[in-house]
């Protein structure tokens, strides 16, 4: 059964570290299935729409990506964006990492993504809208920015005012 997993928070230097690429091997073992289920778990219990291994505690290019509308959501190991639209455009962002922090990012519209699934499988993704932006947010944790990194208008709200957007 999936566990419930520590959310790293800034200023960690764990954030701050590039991720290194998880070689087929590990993919194969148990234990990893078990582990990007816990980040499952962990990114839906604490209501993100994404979730990079560095945010709990692992420098590996492991992503996990809500998939809105799906009962599937994505696994992307070792994700590379390979194409980026040329038109951009700012939306607010919000992250686990920086709590109550939220703030205008300016991120591609489109990309196209490789990766590999849960089976060491090469996958190509298409993605536009909010799915675009989220793996444009969680590669970037992976070469250690965050989004508070390239923000404009950024702004704290409180506990209070946060549960009262849930």
């Amino acid at each position: 059964m999936a566990k419930l997993l520590t959310i790293i928070i800034n200023p960690d230097p764990i954030l701050r570290k590039k991720s290194e690429n998880i070689k087929i091997e590990e993919i194969k073992k148990k234990d990893f299935l078990s582990f990007i289920l816990d980040m499952e778990k962990t990114m839906l219990k604490k209501d993100g729409i994404g979730l990079a291994a560095p945010q709990i505690g692992r420098n590996i290019r492991l992503i996990v990506v809500k998939n809105e509308g799906s009962k599937h959501n994505f696994f992307m190991i070792n994700p590379k964006v390979t194409q980026k639209s040329w038109a951009k455009e700012w939306g607010e962002e919000g992250c686990l990492s920086v709590p109550l922090t939220f703030g205008k990012v300016e991120r591609h519209k489109k990309l196209t993504c490789t990766y590999l699934d849960p089976q060491g499988k090469q996958k190509t993704l298409r993605a536009e809208g909010i799915l675009a932006r989220v793996i444009q947010h969680e590669v970037d944790h992976l070469d250690a920015i965050l989004f508070i990194d390239k923000a404009k208008e950024i702004r704290t709200i409180t506990e209070e005012e946060q549960k009262s957007l849930r």
